[in-house]
């Protein structure tokens, strides 16, 4: 009990020796180091409030622009854009003058909090978002602040774009789990979603300033390395207990990890919840959330997207649906025929088990150590994120099960 408790209190206030020890352990890509670090020197320091009141981030508001802007500007029409578990995000009105001619534009700040459940880089936000712009309908971003030096915690403030992440005749839920479409709409959204995947999976990420994203070699494990070793070293910094599940899924893991054939960029969350639409029209207006993407294996976000836990049945109550929307047979088959790219169904497996042990993380570990030191501005939705970790668990155990 002792020793528990100790690595417990390191866990909580950890030691700049300790974190050194292990980056050390577990290296991955130099902007995820730094975003780790980051995270644990700050939660070194004397904790904030993990709420930030409207009247705080308005004047936080006014010192960014004071800095960035040099003419006159007004900002008006503050408000929450509800949703979201790991971040913070206000839209507002600004109204500025640049090179002479009168601006007004309807923005978003997406913010961190004190800590995040995903500790993730606004700059691989900003650049990724910058290098999508006429490949999709991604939001302009205006401003970045990479480490949070004028607004609380780092951010970036961007166009707000319109539309709706879930059906209106829909009950409330966390967008993107379980979601379901009524049969027209899926007529209309379903191919748009396959075709926004196809185009991030097939994109030259050598066509735009990705320097923030470290690009994995090919014919190597590398990039299932590096991505291996980020889940440990946030295992480590994170979680409160022993759960063997996850070590089981880390043996197999280290056993099976998969050569990479094609280096692409990967949105990271690909699924319903995380693009806007037109509900009258059905077309898709905006593509978010590329927070957790990186360059390294399409199959890692083909895994993501056909997660039981993203889609349905349809009516027949037989065929499932990836995020709803599309037979996943058809999915896989349209999106081998559009891309040109093979699925191996063996790399689709190796990053099931993969994306099935980061919800575990995220769950039971990351989700359980913010909420417990009240870092988050969403305590009561972080902490219902603890049964995806065992229902993920399960799906570890029934993927792994004929190789034990």
């Amino acid at each position: 009990m002792l020793q528990t408790a100790i690595v417990e209190d390191r866990r909580d206030h950890p030691s700049r020796e300790w974190i050194e020890v292990l980056r050390r352990a577990y290296p991955t890509e130099a902007e995820l180091d730094r975003m780790l670090t980051r995270k644990m020197l700050r939660r070194m320091e004397p904790s904030q409030p993990g709420r930030y009141s409207m009247h705080e981030l308005g004047c936080a508001l006014h010192r960014f622009f004071d800095a960035q802007l040099d003419g006159p500007y007004e900002i008006s029409d503050l408000r929450w854009l509800m949703g979201g578990a790991s971040k913070i995000q206000l839209a507002f009105t600004l109204d500025w003058s640049e090179a002479g001619v009168a601006q007004r534009r309807r923005l978003v700040m997406r913010m961190e909090p004190e800590e995040s459940l995903n500790s993730t880089s606004r700059l691989r936000e900003q650049q990724i978002f910058t290098f999508f712009r006429g490949i999709l309908p991604v939001p302009r971003v205006f401003w970045l602040d990479a480490d949070g030096t004028w607004l609380p915690q780092a951010a970036i403030i961007y166009e707000w774009l319109p539309g709706v992440s879930t059906p209106s005749r829909k009950e409330r839920r966390v967008a993107g789990i379980g979601q379901s479409f009524q049969p027209e709409l899926r007529q209309k959204l379903g191919p748009q979603f396959l075709e926004a995947l196809v185009r991030i999976h097939t994109a030259d990420y050598r066509q735009g300033d990705l320097s923030a994203f470290q690009v994995p070699a090919e014919n190597s494990t590398e990039s299932a390395l590096l991505h291996l070793n980020r889940v440990l070293r946030i295992w480590e910094e994170d979680r409160g207990f022993e759960f063997p599940v996850f070590d089981l899924a880390i043996s197999w893991l280290r056993r099976n990890m998969p050569v990479l054939d094609r280096p692409s960029i990967l949105h990271g969350d690909f699924r319903a919840g995380n693009f806007l639409f037109d509900e009258a029209t059905g077309q898709i207006t905006a593509w978010l959330d590329f927070e957790r993407g990186y360059i390294g294996d399409r199959h890692r976000d083909l895994a993501w997207t056909t997660l039981s836990s993203y889609g349905n049945l349809a009516e027949d109550g037989k065929t499932f649906l990836v995020s709803g929307l599309v037979p996943l047979d058809e999915f896989l088959s349209s999106y081998e025929r559009l891309s040109g790219l093979s699925i191996d169904p063996m790399r689709l497996k190796y990053y099931r088990v993969f994306n099935s042990l980061q919800n575990i993380l995220a769950a039971l570990a990351s989700a359980w150590r913010v909420v417990r030191l009240g870092k988050t501005h969403q305590d009561v939705l972080v902490a219902m994120l603890e049964g995806i970790g065992h229902a993920q668990a399960d799906e570890i155990c029934c993927l792994l099960e004929e190789d034990f």
